[in-house]
């Protein structure tokens, strides 16, 4: 008789070969420039149980622009593996055609122009017609969200998530967890929480001073669909209190707790769960690494990273699902389960194509509801652009490099620095710049850009310690985002040395003379975790600067050389 491990490999190479994960379907289609929304939605119904998984959507309701990475680096045991093939390599592994919508959709090469072929992507109206589609077809498919839901625009912040919450309260989620929803301040999200018609999950989420799990984060809730008892534990981002203002949510602590979460998986299952999915906002390597130390897990819904995977990865008996960000993309997830264990899946990678989805008329409604109050201040033109402007990437991203000059410009700083974050939409040469897309790049409830004085010595410190959080070689001591951005130095940095040896070669490229460890330098930035910063919003920097060029233009930026990747 077959193993059930050897069921389930044979069913993912199956899913590659036959085109049964979905994501083969679109893609030759859209080779031929024939993609429709029946052609999206296409999928050969499987076992007994959907899932529906969206994540780190940074409220972002209408359709955008977003470009996916060029440069992801993986290390350790990750190098050179998904979802750190980036660009040609990427295309290779899965088979995708040059030029096609699965190639715009999943990689970043020629961006602008398939951009202009294919359109925007996202939108939550179109997202919602994908979940109308599949529930018509599944009625009870569990539909899932895996957080950074109520932050990342202009009304998510002048309403402290509202539009977000009423939005999503159309799209009816059966359940969600957590991470930049804490940084609205715990009374905030305590208060949402609390009115929310769906469960709120996070067996990791627990009291700072009992230590204890927090009574208003459940850990799990049992769904009861096709017959099967399905048991759903969420994992909000465990590295909250570093990653984020500790001060903002100070009665609750994190961390990844797998002892727990074991324990939690072992409940469940006592309890009569036959499959088991963890809700997950770890990361994907984290969730990796998670699926080697828990056993008993089906189905890891993976997120914060925002890798966007065509198909899942496995790791033992578990199957690790990446649904990109920003609405750009929906997962379901078809399971086969049998005498209390999963004997098979099908899934598919639906990409949110703008142009080919048809809105949902009553989420557009609701959408536009939320926007009316501010349609003046979203739609002010603030400037233009003739460069494309992104923010993903390792070390840099465009939108980046315009945020740190305008730091150095307006606040008059030798050195600046931005948050290594992986939120924010695109924007296309020739491009107006309008208010909404500063703030899609920089909302957030701790925006105060300070200007302070730095040694040089404590700005290698820094990149250290951000370097650190990428490049660990073991996944538990990553984060999940992308490195400081640096502007007016260069730097050479090593992802292969250990802590502490990382960086060297820093150079201010205004002289052009080394970084003196005992020096002071002027160095301005934003996002700082400490309570009490003070500085103008950085979104008022950055249009500041805007206004005063017209027309950004932005030269490549190789300020940085990498060793080791």
């Amino acid at each position: 008789m077959i193993s059930r491990r050897d069921f389930l490999q044979v069913s993912m190479a199956a899913t590659a070969m036959m085109g049964a994960s979905g994501y083969g379907t679109w893609a030759r289609a859209a080779a031929q420039q024939t993609l429709t929304q029946d052609q999206l939605l296409q999928f050969d119904t499987f076992g007994n149980v959907s899932l529906i998984h969206i994540t780190d959507i940074h409220a972002q309701l209408k359709p955008i622009y977003f470009r996916e990475p060029s440069v992801n680096i993986g290390v350790g045991g990750n190098k050179g593996v998904v979802p750190h093939l980036t660009g040609a390599d990427f295309r290779k592994a899965y088979g995708i055609e040059d030029g096609s919508p699965s190639h715009y959709a999943l990689s970043a090469g020629d961006f602008e122009a398939l951009a202009k072929g294919y359109g925007k992507v996202g939108g939550l109206d179109r997202v919602s017609t994908v979940v109308n589609a599949i529930r018509a077809d599944r009625p009870d498919a569990i539909l899932l969200d895996g957080g950074d839901t109520w932050h990342g625009s202009y009304t998510c912040l002048k309403t402290e998530g509202q539009d977000m919450v009423n939005s999503m309260n159309v799209l009816k989620p059966d359940a969600m967890t957590f991470h930049w929803e804490f940084t609205l301040g715990s009374e905030r999200v305590n208060e949402i929480v609390e009115g929310l018609p769906f469960a709120a999950l996070g067996q990791n989420i627990f009291d700072s001073e009992w230590d204890e799990p927090a009574e208003l984060f459940k850990p799990y809730k049992f769904f009861e669909r096709g017959g099967v008892k399905v048991a759903v534990i969420g994992q909000a981002f465990p590295y909250m209190p570093i990653a984020n203002p500790r001060w903002m949510f100070p009665e609750y602590s994190f961390g990844i707790r797998d002892e727990n979460m074991q324990a939690m998986v072992d409940e469940v299952r006592s309890m009569g769960a036959e499959c088991v999915v963890c809700l997950s906002h770890n990361g994907f390597d984290v969730d990796k690494q998670m699926a080697t130390k828990v056993t008993g897990i089906d189905v890891i819904l993976s997120g914060h990273t925002h890798d966007a995977l065509p198909e899942p990865v496995l790791v033992g008996e578990t199957i690790i699902v990446a649904s990109g960000s920003n609405g750009k993309f929906v997962s379901r997830v078809d399971l086969d389960i049998r005498d209390g264990r999963m004997m098979g899946f099908r899934h598919k990678l639906i990409p949110i194509f703008s142009d080919v989805i048809t809105p949902d008329p009553v989420m557009t409604k609701v959408i536009d509801e939320q926007r009316a109050p501010y349609q003046d201040q979203l739609s002010e033109v603030i400037g233009q652009t003739e460069s494309t402007l992104y923010r993903r990437g390792n070390f840099n991203g465009s939108w980046d490099d315009l945020i740190c000059n305008a730091l150095i410009d307006e606040r008059d700083a030798d050195i600046a620095m931005s948050p290594g974050v992986r939120w924010g939409p695109s924007l296309l040469p020739g491009d107006d710049i309008t208010r909404e897309d500063i703030f899609n790049v920089t909302s957030m409830s701790y925006g105060e850009a300070y200007r302070s004085e730095m040694t040089g010595e404590f700005i290698k410190v820094i990149l250290e310690d951000v370097a650190d959080n990428i490049f660990n070689p073991d996944p538990y001591y990553q984060q999940g985002g992308d490195m400081v951005r640096i502007g007016g130095m260069a730097y050479r940095c090593d992802v292969t040395k250990p802590q502490g040896e990382r960086i060297s070669e820093m150079t201010l490229l205004k002289t052009g003379e080394a970084i003196d460890a005992s020096k002071n330098y002027v160095v301005a930035g934003w996002a700082s975790v400490n309570e009490g910063t003070e500085g103008p919003q950085i979104w008022d920097v950055v249009e500041d600067h805007i206004r005063k060029l017209g027309t950004v233009t932005l030269e490549p930026n190789n300020s940085v050389t990498v060793v080791g990747a």
